[in-house]
């Protein structure tokens, strides 16, 4: 069995001090939603519980799907990258970019080369760029395929894109991965269905993403964004795909958002047949300490309509 633990949106603070050259971007609106809302929502120590109860459980893999950071300001980056130095080691750890890693123009670069080691795919120890999406990594039993949905956008607008040249190389990874008898495992930080996001902050490419699951299938896809503990399903080639979201990782208990949480999926079985589950882990509200929050049975799935086992704590 193979164990992969799933976190997002971990949004790394305090913020560093910038000068009004930095400011005079986006990143002016973003520094006020920070003063106004993120800095009393989002805790570096809720981070740190949940690093420790991951590293309790000693995952075979960790998987982090975008936003390290705030405002993509170059201390930020260099924070992260510290942070993921703690985290794991690169052939450990799989990471990708989300909308505010990317948050003005050129910042997407600097992210790709200062977190390369834990964005490379197989083979291809080399600075990361924009352009490197997706990358394919095969860990025992389990293909992690990362893709980039990350891109500057205007003041207001935190969308994502999943292009056609991403597309095309996602469907010849699929299908490498099927060959080889491996459970296929997408990282992404927009999620790829409709209705999980605001208009603003949609994932343009939807449609494109969905025909590349119904032509080459995958058995489960990992998203952050909405900063929401969610399940949806897309069809696929060989059956349904679960796509799961989590909770922010950074998100402090009280906050309009829910707690911190992070994802323990656990892989085994073969390419007859694949058993997934997903084990929900973070803070509740009147308790200390991470907890079981819900365990769910995900693969194999019944028939549309199915009834998931889960099995939710006495806490919830």
């Amino acid at each position: 069995m193979l164990r992969l633990a799933h976190l997002s949106d971990v949004h790394l603070g305090p913020l560093p001090d910038m000068s009004y050259r930095e400011l005079a971007s986006k990143r002016i609106t973003g520094y006020i939603n920070w003063q106004r809302n993120r800095k009393a929502n989002l805790h570096d120590q809720v981070i740190g519980m949940l690093l420790d109860d991951i590293k309790a459980r000693a995952p075979d893999h960790i998987a982090v799907t975008g936003d390290l950071v705030n405002l993509a300001l170059d201390a930020e980056v260099e924070f992260a990258r510290q942070w993921l130095e703690n985290v794991g080691p690169g052939e450990d750890v799989s990471v990708v970019p989300g909308n505010h890693d990317a948050y003005v123009p050129g910042a997407l670069d600097k992210a790709c080369r200062a977190w390369g080691k834990w964005m490379w795919g197989d083979g291809k120890a080399q600075p990361a760029h924009r352009g490197a999406f997706p990358y394919m990594r095969v860990r025992a039993n389990m293909a992690i395929i990362g893709l980039s949905s990350a891109r500057a956008t205007a003041p207001f607008m935190a969308s994502g894109y999943f292009g056609s040249t991403q597309a095309r190389r996602l469907g010849r990874m699929l299908d490498e991965a099927k060959t080889q008898g491996l459970c296929r495992v997408i990282l992404i930080h927009h999620p790829p269905v409709r209705g999980a996001a605001p208009q603003h902050k949609r994932l343009y490419g939807i449609g494109r993403f969905k025909k590349v699951m119904l032509r080459h299938g995958a058995e489960l896809v990992l998203h952050g964004h909405t900063h929401l503990p969610s399940l949806y399903w897309l069809d696929g080639r060989d059956g349904r795909v679960p796509v799961l979201g989590v909770a922010a990782a950074g998100q402090a208990v009280g906050g309009s958002k829910p707690a911190a949480q992070y994802n323990l999926v656990e892989i085994d079985g073969g390419p007859d047949g694949w058993n997934v589950r997903v084990q929900r882990r973070g803070l509740v509200h009147g308790h200390e300490g991470v907890r079981e929050i819900v365990a769910q049975t995900l693969l194999p799935a019944e028939e549309i309509g199915q009834k998931l086992i889960a099995k939710r704590s006495q806490a919830k």
